[in-house]
């Protein structure tokens, strides 16, 4: 028979991975809604934009972290010669993560 502890530690631990599950997610979700986003500044339309939205989501699936995806994007507005802050990318993926996280509760 389980203890009532036993049950609680794995309920605590089916709730981590639910909630790791759930970062993995909302994460991806933010990097294809900056990637569409960083796509139409760039004047890349239709499946070109999702092509590089995909691309997003593998920078970051490749090398976790907001690091690598900032830099990416960064480097690509620049090579495309569009102008945005460090500030404004980092503001815009802040706000991105919080819609995405906004969309997967809805669709929960």
């Amino acid at each position: 028979m389980s203890s009532t502890f036993e049950k609680r530690e794995r309920a605590q631990e089916a709730k981590f991975a639910h909630d790791q599950e759930m970062d993995f997610r909302v994460s991806a979700r933010r990097d294809k809604l900056l990637g569409l986003w960083a796509a139409e500044l760039m004047n890349i339309k239709g499946g070109g934009a999702e092509a590089y939205a995909r691309q997003i989501v593998l920078t970051d699936v490749d090398h976790p972290g907001d690091d690598d995806v900032f830099q990416r994007v960064k480097s690509d507005l620049a090579t495309a010669k569009v102008e945005v802050s460090d500030h404004d990318l980092r503001r815009k993926m802040d706000g991105l993560l919080r819609l995405a996280r906004e969309q997967m509760e809805a669709e929960a």
